[in-house]
This record gives C-alpha cells, sequence and structure tokens, in this order.
C-alpha cells in the first residue's frame, strides 16, 4: 500500500499448510542415461519439484510409495533395463491412483509405430531425444492441472 509516496509493506499472516506463492508442480523423470538425469536436475529442478530415477522399477516404487500424493507429470524413457517405459505406462494407466498424471515418453525412438504406441497406450506427449530441455518445460507447463 502507498501512503504519501512511501511504500508502506502490509503483512497478512497465513494459515499453516497454505502457500503464498504458486507451488511448483511434481515431475518424476525416469531415464537409464545419468547425463540426461543431471541436465534435466540443473535445468529443470528450480523450476518443477522434480524427482529422478534410473529405471522403471524406481519409478514405480517412487509413484506407489507416493499414491496417495503422486507427481502431477512422469517423464519416461521408453528403451529402459527391466521394466521399460512402455510396460510402466501400462501399469500406470491400469492403476485408477494415478487417473490424474499425466505421462511424457521421451525417448530416441521417433518411428511413427512407437508414437502411435504410446500415445495408444494413454502417454500425453511424446519427445524424441536429442531433445531441448526448454522444450520439454514448456510441454510440462502447457499441461492441465
Amino acid at each position: 500500500m502507498v501512503i504519501s509516496g512511501e511504500l508502506s509493506e502490509t503483512y497478512i499472516p497465513v494459515p499453516e499448510g497454505w502457500y503464498t506463492t504458486a507451488m511448483a508442480r511434481s515431475v518424476l523423470l525416469a531415464d537409464d542415461n545419468e547425463d540426461i538425469r543431471e541436465l534435466l536436475e540443473l535445468k529443470l529442478g528450480s523450476t518443477f519439484d522434480l524427482t529422478t530415477v534410473r529405471d522403471g522399477e524406481e519409478a514405480w516404487d517412487v509413484l506407489t510409495s507416493r499414491a496417495g500424493d503422486p507427481p502431477d507429470v512422469v517423464v519416461l524413457d521408453v528403451m529402459m533395463p527391466g521394466l521399460d517405459g512402455y510396460r510402466l505406462l501400462n501399469r500406470i494407466e491400469a492403476d485408477e491412483r494415478f487417473d490424474d498424471v499425466d505421462v511424457i515418453m521421451l525417448t530416441a525412438r521417433g518411428g511413427e509405430n512407437d508414437v502411435v504406441r504410446a500415445l495408444e497406450s494413454g502417454a500425453t506427449d511424446y519427445m524424441t531425444k536429442p531433445f531441448s530441455a526448454k522444450e520439454l518445460e514448456a510441454r510440462i507447463d502447457r499441461l492441465p492441472g
């Protein structure tokens, strides 16, 4: 509030548990490539509440341990050892606890059949590697929720 040309700050108490700024979207990234995980931690870690894991099994463990408060977005590499991105996507889509979770596939596989398979399996979006971290950020930002 401005009084006689001087700035006067007014503080309003905020109830515990409330936030005064918009909460960052939570993102879970599963990619077996350490360089990609580190790059995205650097580029997106200050914008989103980012958790990174090495493979699909770790991602599933994180999802099920946070089932009451799942991430807003899951970014999945398709080709990971063990539980790959498609199989993890199928688990996510089959579990009603994750109905509101958006999934972006991030992969080197850019063929038409791969894109169609992912989208028909329930992926919200699909990006091919090499990719731009800024573009991924923009795609996450445009998702509803």
